[in-house]
C-alpha cells in the first residue's frame, strides 16, 4: 500500500467516527429533562403556549431522524442553527469565538513543544546529573501548579508589577502581529506549562529507551559524531510517542481553555460555552462540542500521518 492509498484509507475511516460524533452531539440536546425548548425557555419564564409555539417554529415536533438529517445538512453548509430562547445565530457566535481559542491552543502547543522537547532531550542525555534533576523537577512542578493560579501570578507580575505585557483582550496576529502575539504570550504560557511538563517526561522516557538500542551503539562504534547520533538517529525515533502526547495536548487545550480565557478576558469558545451553560442556550454547547470533537479527530489523523513521515520503517497498513 502506497502513501496515497494509506492517506485515503485513513480519511475514509474518519467518516464513521464523525458520524458517531454528530449523533452524540445531536443527542446531547435531547438528554435534557423535559426537552431542549423547555430547558431553555423555562428558565426565562416561558409559558406553555410560547414553548409550544417555539417548538413548532424550530421543527422539534417532527420525527427525530428528520431533525437529525436537517441538522447535519445545515452543519455541512456552515449553518449551526439558532439559539432556542433568544433566536441568535449560533454560527456567528461560534465562528467569532473559535479564532481566539485556536490561537490560544496553538500558542499553548508552541510553548509545550519549545520547552518540553529540548528539556526532555537534555534530561535524557545527562541522566542522573544536575541538569536531569532540574528538568525532572520542572516537570513535576509544571504538573502540580494549577493553571488558574499560574495565570493570576503571571498577570500580576508581568502585567501589573512590571507592566511589560498586556493581561486582557485579543487581537488576531493576522491583523496586528506584534500586538496579537503580545496578548497571547501570558495565556499561552499559562495553558502550555502543564503540557510542557508532560512532553518533557515523555521525551525523556522515549529518549532513554532509544539511546539504549543496539543501532545507537552501532552508530557510535562507527565513529559518528555524538551530535549526528543524537539528532539524526535518536531524536527522530524518540519523537514518535511524543507526537501522540502533543496531539492529545492540543485537543485538551481546545476543550480546557475556558479558565485561561476567563482569566485573560479572551473572547474564545470556552467562554462562549460557559456563558451558554449559564444562560441555558444548549444549541451553542452542542455546536461547540461538535467542533471540538471534529478538530480532535483531524488532529489524530495528522498525528498518524506524521508517524509515517518521521519513521519510514512504519508500514502503510
Amino acid at each position: 500500500m502506497g502513501f496515497r492509498e494509506y492517506v485515503l484509507k485513513r480519511v475514509l475511516l474518519l467518516f464513521p467516527i464523525l458520524f458517531g460524533v454528530s449523533v452524540m452531539s445531536f443527542a446531547l440536546i435531547y438528554m435534557l429533562p423535559g426537552g431542549p425548548v423547555e430547558a431553555a425557555m423555562g428558565g426565562v419564564g416561558g409559558s406553555v403556549e410560547s414553548i409550544q409555539a417555539r417548538k413548532k417554529e424550530l421543527g422539534f415536533n417532527r420525527p427525530i431522524y428528520i431533525q437529525y438529517i436537517d441538522w447535519v445538512t445545515d452543519v455541512l453548509r456552515g449553518d449551526l442553527g439558532e439559539t432556542i430562547a433568544s433566536g441568535r445565530d449560533v454560527s456567528k457566535i461560534i465562528w467569532s469565538s473559535i479564532g481566539p481559542t485556536y490561537w490560544l491552543a496553538t500558542g499553548g502547543l508552541v510553548v509545550s513543544v519549545m520547552i518540553g522537547i529540548p528539556a526532555g532531550i537534555i534530561s535524557a542525555v545527562n541522566q542522573y546529573s544536575i541538569k536531569d534533576y532540574a528538568m525532572t523537577s520542572f516537570a513535576f512542578l509544571g504538573l502540580s501548579i494549577p493553571n488558574f493560579w499560574l495565570g493570576i501570578m503571571l498577570a500580576l507580575v508581568f502585567g501589573l508589577w512590571l507592566s511589560i505585557l498586556p493581561t486582557s483582550g485579543f487581537t488576531s496576529p493576522f491583523q496586528d502581529p506584534i500586538e496579537g502575539i503580545k496578548l497571547l504570550i501570558l495565556p499561552s504560557i499559562t495553558l502550555g506549562t502543564a503540557g510542557a511538563a508532560i512532553v518533557t517526561r515523555m521525551m525523556r522516557s522515549s529518549m532513554l529507551e532509544v539511546l539504549s538500542e543496539g543501532y545507537i551503539r552501532a552508530a557510535k562504534s562507527k565513529g559518528l559524531p555524538n551530535k549526528v547520533v543524537l539528532y539524526k538517529h535518536a531524536v527522530r525515533n524518540a519523537l514518535i510517542p511524543t507526537i501522540t502526547v502533543i496531539g492529545i495536548n492540543f485537543g485538551y487545550y481546545l476543550g480546557g481553555a475556558v479558565i485561561v480565557e476567563s482569566i485573560f478576558s479572551l473572547p474564545g469558545m470556552g467562554r462562549a460555552i460557559l456563558n451558554a451553560v449559564f444562560s441555558r442556550e444548549f444549541s451553542i454547547i452542542q455546536a461547540g462540542i461538535l467542533l471540538i470533537a471534529v478538530t480532535f479527530t483531524l488532529i489524530n489523523l495528522t498525528v498518524d500521518l506524521l508517524y509515517v513521515y518521521i519513521d519510514p520503517r512504519i508500514k502503510y497498513d
